[in-house]
Protein backbone atom coordinates (compact mmCIF):
# COMPACT_ATOMS: atom_id res chain seq x y z
CA UNK A 1 0.00 0.00 0.00
CA UNK A 2 1.42 3.40 -0.99
CA UNK A 3 0.90 5.55 2.04
CA UNK A 4 4.05 7.63 2.63
CA UNK A 5 3.85 11.08 1.06
CA UNK A 6 7.23 11.83 -0.55
CA UNK A 7 8.37 15.17 -1.94
CA UNK A 8 11.74 15.80 -3.63
CA UNK A 9 12.59 19.39 -4.50
CA UNK A 10 15.68 21.16 -5.88
CA UNK A 11 16.26 24.91 -6.22
CA UNK A 12 15.19 24.61 -9.88
CA UNK A 13 12.05 22.45 -9.63
CA UNK A 14 9.88 19.97 -7.79
CA UNK A 15 11.08 16.56 -8.96
CA UNK A 16 8.41 14.36 -7.37
CA UNK A 17 5.46 14.70 -5.01
CA UNK A 18 3.58 11.43 -4.67
CA UNK A 19 2.43 8.71 -2.27
CA UNK A 20 4.89 5.81 -2.21
CA UNK A 21 5.57 2.67 -0.17
CA UNK A 22 9.16 3.38 0.96
CA UNK A 23 12.20 5.53 0.18
CA UNK A 24 15.82 4.61 0.96
CA UNK A 25 17.84 7.78 1.51
CA UNK A 26 21.65 8.35 1.48
CA UNK A 27 22.13 10.19 4.77
CA UNK A 28 25.51 11.51 5.89
CA UNK A 29 25.49 8.95 8.74
CA UNK A 30 24.46 6.11 6.42
CA UNK A 31 21.52 4.97 4.34
CA UNK A 32 18.09 4.79 5.97
CA UNK A 33 14.66 3.65 4.86
CA UNK A 34 11.49 5.62 5.49
CA UNK A 35 7.98 4.15 5.49
CA UNK A 36 4.68 5.55 6.72
CA UNK A 37 4.67 6.04 10.49
CA UNK A 38 8.44 6.63 10.77
CA UNK A 39 9.57 8.66 13.78
CA UNK A 40 10.15 12.35 12.98
CA UNK A 41 13.73 13.51 12.42
CA UNK A 42 15.92 15.66 10.17
CA UNK A 43 19.34 14.92 8.66
CA UNK A 44 21.74 16.04 5.97
CA UNK A 45 22.29 14.06 2.76
CA UNK A 46 25.44 12.82 1.12
CA UNK A 47 25.78 12.49 -2.64
CA UNK A 48 24.17 9.22 -3.69
CA UNK A 49 21.01 7.55 -4.93
CA UNK A 50 17.50 7.59 -3.55
CA UNK A 51 15.62 4.32 -4.05
CA UNK A 52 11.89 5.03 -4.38
CA UNK A 53 9.61 2.00 -3.98
CA UNK A 54 6.16 2.82 -5.34
CA UNK A 55 4.67 -0.38 -3.85
CA UNK A 56 5.77 -3.32 -1.70
CA UNK A 57 7.96 -5.70 -3.71
CA UNK A 58 8.34 -3.29 -6.64
CA UNK A 59 11.67 -2.53 -8.28
CA UNK A 60 12.97 0.83 -7.03
CA UNK A 61 13.10 3.98 -9.09
CA UNK A 62 16.60 5.42 -8.62
CA UNK A 63 17.19 9.16 -8.41
CA UNK A 64 20.71 10.56 -8.01
CA UNK A 65 20.92 13.43 -5.50
CA UNK A 66 23.68 15.78 -4.44
CA UNK A 67 23.69 17.31 -0.98
CA UNK A 68 20.75 18.74 0.88
CA UNK A 69 18.45 17.83 3.75
CA UNK A 70 15.80 15.21 4.53
CA UNK A 71 12.95 15.74 6.98
CA UNK A 72 10.55 13.06 8.18
CA UNK A 73 7.43 14.42 9.85
CA UNK A 74 3.65 14.24 9.99
CA UNK A 75 3.45 15.30 6.32
CA UNK A 76 5.74 12.41 5.22
CA UNK A 77 9.28 12.62 3.80
CA UNK A 78 10.51 15.89 2.33
CA UNK A 79 13.91 16.11 0.66
CA UNK A 80 15.47 19.41 -0.34
CA UNK A 81 18.42 18.47 -2.55
CA UNK A 82 21.02 20.67 -4.24
CA UNK A 83 20.46 18.68 -7.43
CA UNK A 84 18.56 15.54 -8.54
CA UNK A 85 18.44 13.50 -11.74
CA UNK A 86 16.76 10.21 -12.61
Amino acid sequence: MADLHFTLTTPERQVISDDVYMVVVPGTEGEFGVMAGHAPFMTTLRDGELAVYRSAGAQPERIRVSGGFAEVGDAGLTILAESAEA
